[in-house]
């Protein structure tokens, strides 16, 4: 398993400044930018995970998002990022453990994206995740939604994954009066993809709360529904 130095140094000799720079303004949050594009780092990352069990690839990935390099923190979720892991329980508290330091949708997708993995391998982990929703800064509050997406993609989900859905759906309810815009997106993303597998709950959704969301979040819930 390679070193958080080896690493770190591997993603710094792909830096690019005039892209960091570009980078930095673009997503705002105050840390520092190598200018590495999400291709260079997946190739990296891939290569880091041949070798190492699940629980060293956690202390990487951990040692990776401390350094608060905003390439590193990409890596250290795409080193998470995988849908067999045995035992997983490590790689999921480490995911969950970065949940309050979400300051910017980027870092905080790829993270979600390593955390629904691990999710959807255990779904009682869904009590960890709403107690997210009652967070006071709205990152937090928007992962809840951002990391159950798998379970609005679902065709014929079973009768667990179906409380599980129900319960997430609870959680946007109580989001709908929430004025922060990426609160109002994720409530209409996450019905945006449901209504593609399941048109009627989206419907009595937005019959008993749409009035309460913002225009552009209703319409990004029924983009997709049947006329």
């Amino acid at each position: 398993m390679i070193s958080p130095d080896a690493a770190l140094a591997a993603l710094e000799a792909l830096a690019q400044p005039e892209k960091a720079a570009e980078m930095a303004a673009y997503h705002k949050a105050p840390r520092r930018y190598l200018g590495v594009t999400v291709p260079e780092i997946d190739a990296l990352a891939k290569s880091w995970r041949e070798g190492g069990d699940p629980d060293q690839r956690a202390a990487l990935a951990q040692a990776l998002w401390q350094s608060d390099i905003h390439e590193a923190r990409v890596a250290a979720a795409k080193l998470l990022t995988q849908a067999r892991l045995r035992p997983d329980e490590a790689v999921w508290q480490t995911i969950a453990g970065w949940v309050p330091d979400f300051d910017a949708w980027a870092i905080a997708d790829h993270a979600c994206k390593a955390g629904e993995k691990r999710l959807m391998a255990d779904l009682s982990r869904l009590d960890t995740v709403e107690a997210w929703t009652r967070a006071d800064s709205f990152w937090t509050r928007r992962a809840a939604l951002v990391i159950t997406l798998p379970l609005a993609k679902l065709n014929f989900p079973k009768p667990d994954e179906t409380a599980a859905r129900e319960r997430v759906l609870g959680w946007a309810a109580t989001y709908v009066t929430d004025p922060e815009w990426f609160i109002q997106k994720a409530v209409g993303w996450w019905l945006r993809d449901l209504s593609k597998h399941d048109a009627p709950r989206v419907r009595a959704f937005l019959a008993d709360h749409g009035a309460a969301m913002k225009p552009f979040a209703r319409r990004e819930a029924a983009l997709h529904l049947p006329a």
